[in-house]
């Protein structure tokens, strides 16, 4: 078939086809410059991420501590918080009761360069322990004492008790305060010093003298627990006849009359002590028989008295309870060696005492 003056299309010739990179055409310094370009765009990439790393991990400011020292706590909240610090809080007590809610002291110190978010340690002050007076109309003065005395074992005494106190006849029992100045509820804003009227119980009372005479030593000490007036006991020899531990004498008749304030002497005779250390009969062993004395203060009227004794594996018996005016304090006692004879005085201890052989 004839295909005539039909035009004919002519192959595309492959030369014409160009790649859009073609490195093979690059010169040495097209391919050069390449390749710097490419390190340089790699070293910039490396140095904004280390920027923005470093950036990342310098976390916050820092700042200068502020000094809140004696200023009031919510003053200093205020402060630290404007400085991005948080407080961590320590109460105490002071002796002035006008310090309370003061800063007292502060971890770091002033002017320390630290943080924004770092915890600063204050000591606020709590003010004083007591901040009125108290009523102690009706409360035994010697415990009224023992009060005070527990509440500033470790501060300067805001409350303090005049001493000698005023007496009065009263009926109420010997010691119960009466009247009290400054009166309760007074602000105290600085050391005060309480005075007090307190009773010396009834003046026209009269009681009769027990009779101690004939009896043993654990019935005589009985006894004297429970006597109105005071005992201060003695011991003597025996003479003739007279059997050891019994009471031979007193210096008040028996059954006469005589004020509660009056002391009787009441003498007993010693019971002598066994050379040999043990009992040949039980094999535990031998009392020593005595008598314990302690020089007491003088008090104004009778106060709560115990003596207790411990014995070597560690038990614990009361002797005697009774109530005391002070001065010479006396208890016959008959106790194993190596027990020690405990007194106590308005449930303070004052003394301990260890028997041991003659």
């Amino acid at each position: 078939m004839s295909t005539g003056n039909l035009p004919t299309k002519k192959p595309e010739s492959k030369k014409n086809k160009t790649p859009y990179f073609d490195f093979s055409n690059w010169t040495a310094a097209q391919k050069r410059t390449f390749v710097w370009f490419a390190v340089l765009l790699l070293v910039v990439f490396v140095v904004v991420a280390l920027i923005i790393f470093f950036a990342v991990l310098q976390g916050p400011e820092k700042v200068m501590v502020p000094d809140v020292r004696n200023m009031d706590l919510a003053d200093a909240l205020v402060l630290l918080q404007q400085k991005e610090l948080y407080p961590r809080l320590t109460l105490r007590f002071t002796n002035n009761p006008q310090d309370k809610n003061m800063i007292l002291e502060q971890s770091p110190e002033p002017g320390t360069i630290v943080k924004a978010g770092r915890r600063i340690k204050l000591t606020v002050s709590k003010g004083a322990i007591l901040s009125k007076v108290e009523n102690y109309i009706g409360q035994d003065l010697e415990s009224v004492k023992l009060h005070l005395q527990s509440l500033f074992t470790t501060s300067t005494a805001l409350v303090t008790v005049r001493e000698p106190a005023m007496y009065m006849t009263s009926d109420k029992p010997a010691g119960t305060i009466l009247e009290q100045n400054p009166p309760a509820g007074t602000e105290i804003s600085g050391p005060i010093v309480i005075d007090f009227v307190v009773s010396k119980g009834p003046d026209t009372q009269v009681v009769q003298v027990p009779n101690f005479v004939g009896l043993g030593l654990s019935d005589a000490v009985k006894l004297a627990q429970t006597s109105p007036i005071t005992i201060d006991f003695a011991l003597r020899k025996a003479r003739g006849n007279e059997q050891g531990g019994v009471v031979v004498e007193q210096s008040l008749e028996a059954g006469k009359q005589a004020k509660p304030t009056d002391r009787m002497k009441v003498t007993l005779t010693a019971m002598p002590n066994t050379e040999t250390g043990q009992s040949a009969e039980s094999g535990q062993a031998s009392p020593i028989n005595g008598l314990f004395v302690y020089k007491l203060p003088e008090y104004p009227y009778s106060v709560p008295v115990k003596v207790e004794v411990l014995d070597q594996n560690g038990g614990r018996t009361t002797l005697a309870s009774l109530k005391h005016p002070g001065g010479n304090f006396s208890l016959p006692f008959s106790l194993p060696a190596g027990s020690t004879i405990v007194l106590t005085v308005l449930d303070r201890e004052v003394s301990r005492t260890e028997v041991k052989e003659q």
